[in-house]
């Protein structure tokens, strides 16, 4: 992995001058976006012995509360002079939630180091390692700690082993390379606990989460075009007992439909709707869809957030006796072409 010398001087020189850093990560928190925010925070306390605090606009889902320094993690950061920001696993800024009430975040008036692996970022620190073709932001910062010369501990090895791991779907996801598997096997020589993950993330689930997957899996519609479409409302949160971040991970499920080329959940979230798009195929781009709705994400995982509720409908048509009888008549959502869009 390539970093130009000047961007990891000017980055070494922020760190190194700051008085306070504040390290923030994007709303809706996934594993790459903690594990990478406390991987980060903890290298530069140990290695520079920095004053350093963690920062997200959402609450931790709970799968996550096992990683070391996750308690610490707050909500929006009050800033002073001699401050610096460094953004983790953030595509936008509008993703931090803070692109409208801390202006100085964005606009150089606080020097900022960007870390992050989507291709869309358009590159809003004063340095910027946005690596496309990474796994994830955790896999950028252990070659950017090693660049740096900064010393590993179990804690930091499991934070990025985390990140490296939900991001590839357990390293079962098309974004797993031979460079992934190295650096996976480097986080465990370096301590990080494996099977605590494993068993914490994906072999443990609330009554609540269960519940609230039967909802999502209940619903499924598949779409003329070959999508597979669950929607969320408030009220199946409700009934559920389930939180925002008890939807982590059903995505994975919808997509698991046979022969399905893309695969989309909505929910209702306080007045916004919000959705997760997934994808097998290499012909299908869910970023693009993800586009046309102002969001974002990469080519086979991508979302989006609009302001509104979700409103069902059904749909009707006529077919001919020849024509495959699973076509006559059913409910549906509109296909991807119609607007049924992506999430976050």
């Amino acid at each position: 992995m390539f970093f130009p010398r000047t961007d990891l001087k000017k980055a070494l020189d922020i760190i190194q001058h700051a008085r306070h850093i504040f390290c923030v990560c994007h709303r809706g928190p996934d594993g790459d976006a903690i594990g990478s925010l406390l991987g980060m925070g903890l290298f530069i306390e140990s290695a520079l012995q920095k004053n350093v605090t963690f920062h997200c606009s959402d609450d931790i889902p709970d799968m996550f509360l096992f990683l070391p320094g996750a308690q610490r993690i707050q909500r929006v950061p009050e800033v002073t002079e001699n401050d610096a920001i460094v953004f983790l696993d953030c595509a936008e800024p509008k993703l931090t939630e803070m692109h409208e009430t801390h202006l100085q975040f964005f606009d150089g008036s606080i020097p900022s180091i960007n870390i992050d692996h989507h291709p869309s970022n358009p590159l809003f620190g004063l340095v910027n390692f946005v690596i496309p073709d990474a796994s994830s932001a955790c896999e950028i910062i252990v070659h950017l700690a090693d660049e740096f010369s900064w010393s590993f501990t179990p804690d930091i090895a499991t934070c990025l082993l985390t990140g490296m791991y939900t991001d590839t779907g357990g390293l079962l996801h098309s974004n797993t390379s031979y460079r992934v598997y190295r650096t996976v096997a480097r986080l465990l020589r370096e301590g990080g606990r494996h099977q605590c993950m494993v068993q914490t993330i994906f072999r443990t689930a609330k009554m609540s989460t269960l519940r609230l997957w039967g909802r999502v899996l209940e619903n499924i519609v598949v779409t003329e075009d070959g999508g597979a479409v669950a929607a969320v409302r408030q009220g199946d949160f409700k009934a559920a007992g389930a939180s925002y971040s008890d939807l982590t991970n059903a995505i994975d499920y919808v997509n698991a439909v046979p022969g399905m080329r893309f695969s989309l959940i909505l929910s209702e979230r306080d007045g916004k709707v919000k959705g997760s798009l997934r994808t097998l195929c290499d012909d299908i781009d869910v970023s693009a869809m993800a586009s046309r709705f102002g969001g974002g994400g990469h080519r086979k995982a991508a979302g989006f957030s609009l302001v509104g509720n979700l409103k069902q409908e059904l749909r009707w048509k006529v077919v001919s006796r020849s024509s495959d009888q699973d076509g006559a008549g059913g409910g549906g959502v509109p296909s991807s072409d119609d607007g049924c869009g992506d999430g976050s």
